[in-house]
């Protein structure tokens, strides 16, 4: 009796894991994987695709994207989205605070009276997603409050959102501070320690996957050495990379393992860049805190000379080589794009300015992903293919309680998959962009191996056709909205941490269990 047909195979290819490269092809059916094996093994498909000898990688999960970060949250997700899935991507993890999640009316800046918890935003967040979204998405609500922290609970049990970032670099400030500049980006209160405690003691008390991440940067250290290179007349691209040293990162990273110590909490680490953050990263993990640490594709393929601001800054190549090195031994555990479009304008120059002090931070960062790190990592030897495929799929699926629905290629799996041509060299041109940025850093650079074909729960939704100068998105939106999971046998209240003794109520330690 024949094999029943299904909806789709690729052959013709060698498919990526983790632990290796298979001369196979992968079969698809109702949007799930149903075979990996040798092409004549595969059962029949209504529809074949010969991936010309090309290699199939499962979907990139990118862990941290800011689409709406600048403008309302649709207007940004919906083309931002298509670039991603013609950049290899099928899973973005969103990274925003509750005034970024399409609320209305949007305000360019944001004041402290606008942030509210995020039960007034995670519906339309939902709904905006499933609505004009090109991939599927996972939320990372950006805190702010202790409003904020005490609704956990309802998020992870309700909502399905497991992680929870804080902009460390975005402290407390008066209110009568209306330049303060994280509320253009959406910010209105910023933190202080007191909330990131509370968070992490929920994180604590749900465990895996629930995640405390961190933007390691002190900006109150920062001020000093800005006011210090601004009296001695610097304002070139390199001053922005010296306004916040090495030190700045790895501090935080320090200080604030020692509480995910204290509390055993999970805890994330974005955008590791400097060799001092990845001794504090061996230091705490040593001591055994659950730690991982991430970097991006801007930090590893650009230096400040490449021209740009971005927070936590360019590194100089001394520091890049060294992230690679991190990279490829394990200090650092993934790779996110921490995309952001940072304006309208559909050219660059209309963004420059002669200072750096008086240009606008951020540059579309999500088109450079698979390019540096297929070129400057598998090409220049810096890591394997495999290693790619962990640092990038496998362990953000995993980090983010995901895996193996996504990240892998195998039976179970969504069939979400990026085929990349190795062989393929680009002279980066406006042609091979989608971002409605309209340039990257990107122009004019050549880059050895592009993502040729991305397809996200079986069916196309960017490719290189041949008669195209560039990847184009395919199709209408498909994209989901992806809830966790958190252990069922959770107790309703947690412990309190605070132990009172004698008759006054004297507060002693903070070493009773969750």
């Amino acid at each position: 009796m024949p094999a029943p047909e299904v909806d789709l195979r690729l052959v013709g290819g060698r498919v990526v894991t983790g632990g290796g490269v298979l001369q196979a092809g992968v079969a698809v059916d109702g949007g799930i994987i149903v075979a990996v094996a040798r092409d004549d093994l595969l059962p029949p498909a209504r529809r074949t695709i010969d991936v010309r000898g090309n290699h199939i990688l499962p979907g990139i999960v990118d862990s941290e994207a800011h689409p709406g970060c600048y403008v309302p949250f649709e207007d940004d997700l919906e083309p931002e989205s298509r670039a991603a899935a013609c950049a290899g991507i099928t899973t973005w993890g969103i990274q925003a605070p509750s005034t970024r999640l399409g609320t209305r009316p949007f305000k360019e800046f944001v004041q402290a009276g606008d942030v509210v918890p995020f039960s007034h935003s995670f519906a339309t967040a939902k709904e905006t997603i499933e609505r004009v979204s090109s991939v599927d998405c996972f939320l990372t609500f950006m805190m702010e409050t202790d409003a904020q922290a005490e609704e956990i609970p309802l998020y992870c049990e309700e909502y399905g959102v497991t992680s929870f970032k804080l902009y460390m670099q975005a402290r407390r400030i008066p209110a009568e501070d209306h330049n303060w500049p994280s509320r253009r980006a959406g910010l209105g209160v910023g933190i202080d320690d007191g909330t990131l405690y509370l968070v992490m003691e929920q994180v604590a008390r749900y465990g895996a996957p629930a995640i405390c991440s961190i933007h390691p940067e002190n900006w109150e250290i920062a001020r000093v050495f800005e006011r210090r290179l601004r009296e001695l007349g610097h304002d070139d691209l390199a001053a922005w990379t010296d306004r916040s040293p090495h030190m700045l990162e790895a501090q935080h990273v320090r200080a604030y393992a020692y509480v995910a110590e204290q509390l055993g909490a999970r805890m994330y680490i974005q955008h590791a860049t400097t060799p001092e953050t990845f001794e504090q990263i061996r230091e705490a993990r040593s001591r055994g805190v659950e730690l991982y640490a991430q970097t991006g594709p801007a930090w590893l393929g650009f230096s400040p000379f490449d021209g740009w601001r971005i927070n936590v800054p360019l590194r100089y190549r001394d520091t890049q080589e060294a992230l690679w090195q991190a990279l490829a031994r394990g200090d650092v555990d993934a790779v996110g794009s921490d995309h952001v479009v940072a304006w309208p304008p559909a050219d660059r120059e209309s963004m420059y300015r002669q200072s750096i002090w008086d240009c606008r931070t951020g540059f579309s960062r999500v088109e450079t992903f698979l390019p540096v790190m297929l070129t400057h990592g598998v090409h220049e030897g810096r890591i394997t293919l495999e290693r790619l495929v962990q640092v990038c799929c496998e362990n953000p699926a995993r980090i983010y309680g995901l895996f193996p629905r996504k990240g892998a290629v195998a039976v179970g799996s969504d069939a979400d998959l990026v085929v990349v041509d190795l062989s393929r060299e680009v002279t980066v041109g406006k042609d091979h962009l989608n971002t409605r940025a309209g340039w990257s850093i990107m122009e004019g650079k050549t880059y050895h191996g592009w993502p040729v074909l991305t397809l996200l729960g079986g069916q196309v939704t960017a490719e290189w056709a041949d008669d195209s100068p560039g990847p184009r998105p395919v199709g209408e939106p498909r994209g989901r909205y992806l809830p966790r999971a958190v252990r069922p046998d959770v107790p309703k209240e947690p412990k309190d941490r605070l132990v009172r003794t004698g008759p006054d109520g004297t507060l002693a330690g903070i070493r009773s269990g969750i």
